[in-house]
């Protein structure tokens, strides 16, 4: 159920924002849920480790990649997936991203399998090819699954299969992820060195297909790179803005800017780690003050929300990826996800209080519209059709 955040409104004032949010486009386009750490019933979580420890025993590693496995299956088909319902419709959101993995060639073909799996078995849930797709499914009481991806390595230089997984449906290309690949540098690489001469022709073919570019994992050379190259809008999907809350994972006012004057938009995460300097005890007022920076630097048009958190794994999973699995990943060690949450935001049924608190700090109607999915529409639509 939603957990209220106080922001001192009115009961007219909530009665607003209810039909704001409700009757109105949401895209969060760093969708984790709808699922997430504190979702889960109680009891799951011991009897989870339990098969985890009894299919491998004493190799946490794989303990880990098992529960998550099987997280995914119960909530397709198994007992997870009234409450996977429950949560994306309590949360308002009418249209968020199922991810591909493109790690590698297996792991592209696996996930798209499963993706395709989750649309195929809930019958609400609708594949987003065109902007039209996530109106209709709106208008409909349906949810639309906007396809994406968070680093292309797996698609080595294969342009061949990219438009593949553009057939299928994919949508949204992150060009990289923390590291080095072969389209350019990551945001936690130290070289800065901006795209390849393959990632310029990559990123020309994203434009060629009407596959949205996604800057949110890149470094500042290749973000910049990106809105020099690309003649389309250019997003960075999830981030922040490093002159709230300096982390490798924000973007500098210049990136902001650069962003911006292609079109784009910048989507607001919702990190704790990645927002403030106490992440035990960051709120939704601290999101919103990244969301008034961008504002201020490039007017309303250009900020979305992508919140990349809470994600569907258990306490003790959470714990462990953070030891485990995320400096594989290429976040510094003790950096990265772990159990701390953004207070008034702790499960996805909470996401209303991100238009309660819009109208709290004094955004108009038309404005909240426009960051709470407006925004992300309209580039879906130039882009995408």
């Amino acid at each position: 159920m939603q957990e209220k955040y106080d922001f001192g409104l009115s009961a007219e004032q909530e009665e607003h924002a209810k039909n704001l949010h409700f009757n109105n486009i949401v895209i969060d386009l760093l969708f984790q849920g709808p699922i997430g750490t504190y979702s889960f019933p109680i009891g799951f979580e011991e009897k989870l480790e339990g098969l985890a420890a009894e299919k491998h025993p004493g190799n946490r590693r794989a303990q880990l990649e098992f529960m998550r496995n099987h997280i995914r299956t119960l909530f397709i088909d198994g007992e997870l997936s009234d409450l996977y319902e429950e949560c994306w419709y309590e949360s308002g959101i009418s249209a968020g991203n199922r991810q591909l993995s493109l790690s590698s060639r297996e792991s592209a073909l696996l996930s798209a399998l499963r993706v395709q799996e989750e649309f195929d078995k809930k019958p609400w849930l609708t594949k987003a090819l065109r902007a039209e797709d996530i109106e209709n499914a709106h208008k409909e009481n349906l949810k639309a699954g906007i396809i994406s991806c968070q680093e292309t390595l797996g698609l080595g230089k294969d342009l061949g299969l990219l438009e593949t997984l553009y057939n299928f449906g994919l949508r949204v290309v992150q060009l990289t992820y923390n590291n080095q690949e072969l389209v350019g540098a990551g945001c936690m690489e130290e070289n800065n060195a901006g795209l390849s001469s393959f990632g310029i022709k990559f990123v020309e073919k994203l434009n060629e297909l009407g596959i949205i570019v996604d800057t949110a994992h890149c470094g500042k050379q290749t973000t910049l790179d990106s809105c020099r190259y690309s003649k389309k809008p250019v997003v960075a999907t999830h981030t922040g803005a490093e002159k709230v809350f300096f982390h490798s994972r924000a973007k500098s006012d210049e990136e902001i800017v650069a962003l911006a004057k292609t079109g784009g938009v910048i989507g607001v995460f919702a990190m704790p780690w990645f927002i403030a300097d106490d992440p035990g005890n960051s709120t939704l007022e601290h999101f919103f003050d990244h969301i008034d920076h961008i504002v201020k630097l490039t007017g309303i048009d250009h900020v979305g929300i992508g919140t990349d958190w809470p994600m569907p794994q258990t306490l003790g999973m959470a714990v462990d990826f953070k030891k485990l699995v995320a400096v594989s990943m290429g976040f510094k060690e003790g950096d990265g996800p772990s159990t701390e949450y953004i207070k008034g935001l702790k499960d996805y049924r909470s996401f209303p209080n991100i238009t309660r608190g819009l109208l709290s700090r004094g955004y108009g109607d038309d404005d909240i519209i426009k960051i709470i999915g407006g925004n992300w529409l309209r580039v879906f639509r130039e882009i995408c059709g």
